[in-house]
């Protein structure tokens, strides 16, 4: 039962296993599957519900903010040219109050962000749906630091991810290709058809780097049934998907410091925009079929041969079994899956019911041979135990420590969910230093969140509690082996008996189990 919990969920909170006890694994399989099913708490709601850039839609964000990056430049330039004119030209530039405000002010959406995941991760009873989320996410990497990602990494989850994280892989690839956040980080808002009408300025040749990511990461997999050709096919099919007119040359010339996007243009609200005048209408051959010039269509279609394709089947299988089972999963089950990816038509809900009931998921020797990421330690951890959260920005920090901050990852292949990638001497004394602070102190955890706008710091009063580790327990070791129902091994059992009181809990949250799921 505990394996089945620890892997649906990010680890059970105080009463998880008892529920599951009581109303059997196959029921709680099957609450998982369809998380629409359960609402979500009145407080985390509420916290949500308060995070109103999520409720925005990309253009709607770009209108926004880009403008305050665009004011915030032209004080940057400002005060650069102050400085050279003065009596010491090397002096460092003091942020002016107006350029700190503006600062804070950019950093809304991608704050709000962070907040949501790490809220819904540790509180929503939708668990399966909040591992998803991360899993997708991580296949269909983008990086929040390139250019105006940092105003929409946030919607980007929010409405390409999220929604069809349990859906048919045809509609979440579709959300993602569309979605401003992946055109703008893997270049194909610059995708431009040679000697088109709207050939002008960057938008000037073919760029690769989407359709070759399309295929090596998204969907077939590396060097899995297509060529160099291929690849520039794609990109000929994708050339002209980008951003609204206006908005590309808003983006063009905000990488110069100039302009922004218009307050009277309305285009779709998703942000999304085909320009036809920037689009190669010849017939391709693309994976050995002929497409027609159809415009923006001719993209459908390859996203359609894409998601039906046998290679990006056994891709994606292979991939949720690695994180669902074993980093080097069984062949039988990776086929097992497969099959039914192709006879469901992607349909990931289906995919993962069979991988759920599949006799490889419920093998003993799988149990516990998952190496936890910090993302899933340290969501894990506070989980288990069962504190009331409020503020997120510790784990916000601590991440970052420990190598894996949100939205941070700068290639598109996304953070590894193998042992191999997150093991070593010093992580771990990094995961002992966390459990140990979060078992004596609760990192405040439970508090209101600063109000980081105004001026308050995140991680203000972190240093404070590290000086007082060691002075007591604010986890009670007992609710952790409750948590558990007691399923830690004999010597670490026996090693918390003979530490003192107040490192226990940190011993239990530390210890080999709850590395590993």
């Amino acid at each position: 039962m505990l394996h089945v919990v620890e892997r649906l969920t990010f680890g059970p909170r105080p009463g998880d296993l008892q529920h599951v006890e009581k109303i059997g694994v196959e029921r709680f399989i099957q609450e998982q599957l369809y998380p629409e099913r359960m609402p979500e708490p009145d407080l985390l709601q509420a916290q949500l519900d308060a995070l109103t850039t999520l409720q925005q839609s990309p253009l709607s964000l770009l209108q926004t903010y880009q403008p305050m990056l665009r004011d915030l430049r032209q004080l940057q330039r400002a005060a650069k040219a102050m400085g050279k004119d003065s009596d010491n030209p090397d002096q460092k530039i003091q942020d002016s109050p107006e350029m700190q405000q503006l600062k804070l002010k950019l950093r809304v959406p991608a704050v709000e962000a962070s907040q949501a995941r790490l809220l819904r991760a540790i509180e929503s009873p939708r668990q399966l749906q909040e591992v998803m989320t991360d899993f997708w996410f991580n296949h269909f990497n983008i990086y929040q630091q390139k250019e105006l990602d940092r105003f929409l990494v946030g919607s980007y989850e929010e409405q390409a991810i999220r929604p069809y994280a349990l859906g048919r892989f045809r509609d979440l690839l579709g959300a993602t290709a569309h979605h401003p956040a992946m055109l703008i980080y893997l270049d194909n808002w610059l995708n431009t058809a040679p000697d088109s009408p709207g050939t002008r300025g960057q938008f000037k040749g073919l760029n690769e780097n989407y359709a070759r990511e399309l295929m090596e990461l998204h969907t077939l997999g590396v060097d899995n049934g297509y060529t160099q050709d291929d690849v520039i096919a794609l990109a000929k099919i994708l050339t002209g998907w980008g951003l609204p007119k206006r908005g590309a040359a808003a983006l063009r010339r905000q990488q110069f410091g100039q302009g922004g996007f218009q307050a009277q243009f309305q285009p779709d609200p998703s942000g999304f925009y085909f320009d036809a005048s920037r689009h190669d209408n010849g017939n391709k051959t693309f994976l050995g079929h002929q497409l027609h010039g159809a415009g923006q269509q001719e993209g459908e279609q390859a996203l359609d041969m894409l998601a039906r394709h046998p290679a990006t089947a056994k891709h994606l299988a292979f991939e949720l079994a690695q994180y669902f089972v074993s980093d080097n999963p069984p062949p039988e089950l990776v086929n097992r899956l497969t099959q039914t990816y192709l006879s469901t038509d992607g349909d990931i809900r289906k995919v993962l019911n069979v991988l759920f009931h599949s006799p490889e998921f419920r093998n003993p020797q799988f149990y516990g041979a998952k190496y936890k990421t910090p993302y899933h330690y340290l969501i894990s951890s506070v989980r288990a135990t069962g504190m009331p959260v409020q503020n997120v920005f510790p784990i916000s920090g601590l991440l970052q420590q420990l190598g894996m901050p949100l939205y941070g990852c700068l290639t598109p292949d996304g953070y590894k969910n193998t042992a191999e990638a997150w093991m070593g001497p010093d992580a771990l004394a990094k995961r002992l230093n966390f459990a140990t602070l979060l078992a004596q102190t609760g990192l405040r955890l439970d508090q209101p969140p600063p109000d980081w706008q105004n001026g308050d710091k995140p991680q203000a009063g972190l240093k404070q509690l590290m000086k007082h580790a060691g002075s007591g327990s604010f986890i009670d070791p007992q609710v952790l082996e409750e948590t558990y129902q007691r399923q830690f091994s004999e010597k670490t059992l026996q090693a918390v008996q003979e530490t003192q009181p107040a490192l226990r809990s940190a011993l239990l949250l530390g210890s080999p189990e709850r590395m590993h799921y």
